[in-house]
């Protein structure tokens, strides 16, 4: 019965799959969408609608992808695109169309390449990876998009022409993507017998440029036959492009591997001497406070169980000094003397901060928070954060009633409130700042009212459900009592003042990462 079990289960699991990222199989001559998303710099952090250029647009309009609330909140604009693709269908030197750069046309490309602003495409949910091709290296890229130009001695250049490489995997009914690249180039393209974009048809079919081939993909040895495209005024870019499709043997579970790892780029062998020389830090750094720490309690308990002579007490006479623990035990779990309610809202809202992240860390172990899925992390973050409300008003509420408070009202109302409107203040004022330069960071107004309904709708709720839990149990019970009357606190030394053991703690964490 129980080995009938576990087939079973076995059986369940190999069918399983994450909801968003289940495998898309295409058959021969099948459209194969590519979608484009917003535009990004490693330079500044406003990403660009991808239209707001001058790129070609799609023939019966842009429309937009749905997306999760996690991808408006990562500012991410997922449109379709004019390119089209096909199964295992090869083309080359396909004509897209042709735009004349007007004066702003030309100070936006300036400005977004000397910004080193990249594409973003998508096809069956993989990002393209980039392929630079230049006559000293070849350079590929799997985060970040492909440029949209570059810069040489105070020139700029577009690139017009794009090698689309997709890899498919083949099934017995059909293929599946596991691979896309784009290889772009600079070309400034010319039609035969000095013809025209507008003039270069014949029987209704667009005639191929000369400086490409309608044979095979654009490589170096073509480019160097024609001149880069110099982006000026009144400059006409002609958009081209190839598709070539290869077979690969990767399988579609296994596609992501390649993005994860950065095609091998750093070795394993680094990855593992960083994550042992991290731990041995750590282990040195706690061993030797654990050490410290022990050292002192056992010089405590000696004097403590050590029985006086007779000298001894006849020199202390009726008084006794305490050392250690019993000089400050008194003094460890009093309340404190200003703002104790505050203790207690930061302290429920920690615990759900701390419990949101450990179940976000323990979703993305199990694969539930794919990289396939795109927004799916931002939206488990906000879900859980919402939803354990009710964790920071039992602890804030639990809390304060051992501190004997009495505005119960007032703690469970900031640790609803605070913390959150802190953040959604700091957040609204980033979003209009992003709006101000028109970027897709700029969340949408429905997005914002998302947000207030799921803080008000769900947040608010469960705080002041776990506070009614917390007011209902029992007050903490200290291992000992405290006294009202604080002790007087001798002045400390310079090695133990705020200002130095804040810089010697950041630096030991710090030495132990790097």
């Amino acid at each position: 019965m129980i080995l009938l079990l576990g087939l079973l289960l076995l059986q369940v699991l190999n069918g399983f799959y994450i909801p968003g990222v289940a495998p898309r199989t295409f058959r021969y001559g099948d459209r194969v969408e590519l979608k484009v998303n917003k535009l990004t710099s490693i330079h500044t952090q406003i990403p660009l609608d991808y239209y707001s250029a001058k790129f070609c647009r799609p023939y019966d309009g842009v429309q937009q992808a749905s997306e999760n609330l996690g991808e408006f909140l990562t500012g991410d604009r997922i449109e379709n695109s004019p390119y089209e693709l096909y199964m295992e269908q090869d083309q080359f030197c396909k004509v897209l169309c042709q735009v004349e750069l007007k004066t702003n046309d030309v100070a936006h490309i300036k400005k977004i390449i000397k910004e080193e602003y990249h594409h973003n495409w998508i096809i069956d949910n993989l990002p393209a990876a980039s392929i630079v091709d230049s006559k000293q290296y070849i350079i590929t890229a799997y985060a970040g998009g492909f440029p949209v130009g570059y810069q040489d001695h105070k020139a700029t250049y577009i690139f017009n022409h794009v090698n689309i490489i997709v890899e498919y995997h083949p099934l017995d009914d059909g293929s599946r993507v596991v691979g896309f690249y784009v290889e772009p180039f600079s070309i400034e393209h010319k039609f035969p017998q000095n013809m025209d974009y507008k003039s270069s048809t014949i029987d209704g079919k667009q005639v191929a440029p000369e400086t490409c081939s309608t044979e095979r993909a654009m490589d170096l040895d073509l480019v160097k036959k024609a001149d880069h495209l110099f982006v000026q005024k009144g400059a006409k870019v002609l958009y081209t492009y190839d598709v070539v499709w290869r077979s690969s043997m990767i399988k579609w579970a296994s596609r992501w591997d390649i993005y994860l790892s950065m095609d091998n780029a750093v070795p394993k062998k680094v990855h593992w001497f960083s994550i042992v020389n991290s731990l041995m830090i750590v282990v040195c750094l706690t061993g030797m406070v654990a050490m410290i720490l022990a050292r002192n309690l056992r010089r405590d308990i000696s004097k403590y169980n050590r029985v006086p002579t007779e000298d001894e007490e006849a020199a202390s006479g009726d008084t006794h000094e305490e050392t250690g623990w019993k000089l400050v035990h008194q003094d460890v779990f009093r309340p404190p003397a200003s703002c104790p309610m505050l203790l207690c809202v930061f302290i429920g809202s920690g615990v759900q901060v701390f419990v949101m992240a450990l179940l976000t860390i323990a979703f993305a172990a199990v694969g539930f928070v794919s990289p396939a899925n795109r927004g799916s992390l931002m939206v488990v973050m906000l879900l859980l954060y919402v939803c354990m409300g009710s964790f920071a008003g039992y602890h804030c509420a639990r809390l304060y009633k051992t501190f004997k408070g009495q505005r119960w009202q007032r703690a469970i109302f900031l640790t609803a409130f605070l913390f959150p409107a802190f953040s959604f203040s700091v957040f609204f004022g980033l979003d209009l700042s992003l709006a101000s330069y028109g970027s897709t960071g700029a969340v949408p107004i429905s997005t914002l009212l998302a947000l207030l309904a799921l803080w008000f709708g769900i947040s608010v709720p469960l705080v002041f459900l776990g506070a009614y839990l917390g007011f209902r149990k029992e007050p903490i019970e200290f291992p000992v009592k405290f006294s009202n009357i604080p002790r007087p606190i001798p002045a400390a030394s310079w090695y133990v003042s705020p200002p130095f053991t804040v810089i010697v703690g950041g630096v030991l964490p710090f030495g132990a990462c790097f």
